[in-house]
């Protein structure tokens, strides 16, 4: 962790494709929804993340096996300070408008990324300052000694400095509260791809960078056209009718049909995400419930309940068509505090669920709205329908809320928060389990908390999972992580079903792989024939 890392032709080229480049051509590329924003900061959402990864980029990125790989920061190392890590700016990087990258603009963009209205904030609560030591160096003090800061920095992307100030995108979009700035439809990155066009959920068109600085990169597709169509079968007919050459968001009732269709190519792999059910677990009422004087999500043996009612694996089977892996907690194996023990799937007990239903003062159940989105994850509207039925098998009578996931995740985003059961999915692009800590159950007192929708705000759990920024001692931290899953999986907070398995489907003129963090890179892949 404390070497230096150097960027060779070989560290570049880990991701790059040995096929020839010479057939280089566009791709159209399909998805059920679209980014939410080109503002670099202002969300933390998978899509989006993927889009303005083509046109913008971190200091580092990791690699499909995981790994860091160097990009903007072309070194980085704890200094004598254990508490200050230093970075070394690649030079001769320019910004697609022309201005030439500096340790000014990665200061800028780091503390931008650290505003109130940023969904980035929370992978930077350890930071205390940044500064510029010069053009190529740049310095990050942190609150206390934190050896695993890199990996929290590869969803950092770099802006300019000056375009940002000069076009009034100093502040990062108040996605919430729907106040657009400049950066919200514009883009002046650093990437491979630079912006063409916008028609928020209809298309994105993206144009390679003849003047991208890393010259390995030969740019197999010149153009990206970025496709929404939010209907699975009319994305699955525009793959086979050869108007799109990419879905990403492969519907799973169609993976076997496209398998076996000629010209196609269907690839498999797991993602770095759980599915899960939270729920409002405060003291007061719960406006999406009929009871009146109490939350029954409240109560313990209420989630326990609910948990008890689902069948993870008849979702499997009928919902995801063998495209999930059951799970009883929910974090995913490929993150560091994961453990088998743990993800053990609940058995379904409809008997003891009613029991423990009647013993927190439900005998007859209790009726709830479920927020779900419907254009965000595998399935998604399908497992709630599914999780619906299975409840009111233990007479919780649920009515299904659900929409896209421009209209879902405000629900949980705001202060506090407009649902009081919902579903949602999360990814770990650090590996580690604090980035789930701090997303889903920190208190929202401080930069912890965007996506805690449950209420949980728990002071002494809330200190646990701060200290884990500045833990040198890794044995300690392994822990100290262990004690809060402990303290977390008892009291049920969130619901989990499944970890996400993915599948893409294109012409199989394409081989592009399934990433873990369900993000695809186009400057690495080029037709295979």
């Amino acid at each position: 962790m404390f070497h230096w890392f150097r960027s060779t032709a070989s560290a570049v080229a880990v991701l790059a494709l040995t096929a020839s480049f010479a057939d280089a051509r566009p791709i159209k590329w399909a998805r059920s929804g679209d980014a939410l924003t080109l503002d670099p900061h202002s969300q933390n959402e998978g899509p989006t993340a993927n889009i303005l990864q083509q046109m913008y980029e971190p200091l580092m990125q990791r690699a499909i096996d995981g790994s860091l790989r160097p990009l903007i920061a072309t070194e980085w190392k704890i200094t004598d300070d254990p508490q200050v890590w230093e970075f070394k700016i690649r030079q001769g990087v320019k910004f697609h408008a022309g201005q030439d990258l500096t340790g000014e603009d990665v200061a800028y963009s780091l503390l931008r990324a650290m505003q109130p209205n940023s969904g980035m904030r929370g992978l930077l609560t350890s930071i205390d300052t940044v500064t510029a030591i010069n053009p190529s160096t740049v310095h990050i003090k942190t609150k206390g000694p934190n050896p695993l800061l890199p990996s929290y920095l590869t969803g950092i992307l770099i802006m300019s400095k000056s375009w940002s100030e000069a076009n009034g995108a100093g502040t990062v979009q108040d996605y919430k509260e729907k106040k657009d700035n400049h950066a919200v439809r514009n883009a002046n990155g650093t990437g491979a791809y630079t912006l063409v066009s916008r028609e928020q959920d209809v298309k994105t068109v993206m144009k390679k960078n003849d003047g991208y600085w890393d010259k390995t990169v030969k740019h197999g597709i010149t153009e990206i056209t970025y496709l929404i169509i939010k209907s699975d079968a009319t994305r699955v007919a525009a793959l086979l009718s050869g108007e799109v050459d990419l879905v990403q968001d492969m519907p799973v009732q169609d993976i076997d049909r496209l398998t076996a269709t000629p010209g196609m190519k269907v690839n498999l792999g797991p993602e770095n995400r759980s599915i899960f059910l939270g729920m409002n677990v405060a003291a007061e009422p719960a406006a999406a419930t009929d009871v009146k004087d109490k939350n029954p999500f409240a109560d313990v043996r209420v989630r326990k309940a609910m948990s008890m009612a689902i069948d993870r694996e008849a979702i499997k089977k009928a919902v995801m068509r063998g495209q999930s892996i059951p799970a009883g907690s929910i974090i995913p194996p490929f993150v560091a505090g994961y453990t088998k023990e743990m993800d053990a799937v609940p058995k379904v007990d409809l008997d003891g669920a009613k029991k423990l239903l009647a013993d927190a003062g439900f005998t007859n159940g209790f009726s709830s709205r479920l927020d779900c989105p419907n254009d965000r994850y595998v399935s998604d509207e399908g497992i709630c329908q599914a999780v619906a039925a299975m409840l009111a098998k233990i007479n919780i009578k649920v009515t299904l809320n659900a929409q896209s996931k421009t209209k879902h995740f405000p629900l949980i985003e705001k202060n506090p928060p407009e649902t009081d059961f919902f579903l949602l999915g999360w990814g770990v692009p650090t590996y580690d389990s604090h980035y789930i800590f701090t997303f889903l159950y920190g208190g929202r007192e401080g930069k912890e908390g965007a996506f805690n929708g449950t209420r949980l705000n728990d002071a002494e759990l809330n200190k646990k999972i701060t200290s884990l920024t500045s833990m040198t001692d890794l044995k300690k931290r392994e822990a100290t992580v262990a004690e809060i899953w402990k303290q977390l999986h008892e009291a049920t907070i969130y619901i989990p079903l499944h970890n996400q398995t993915l599948a893409f489907a294109m012409k199989d003129a394409w081989d592009i792989p399934v990433s873990p963090e369900n993000r695809i890179d186009m400057k690495f892949y080029a037709p295979v024939k």
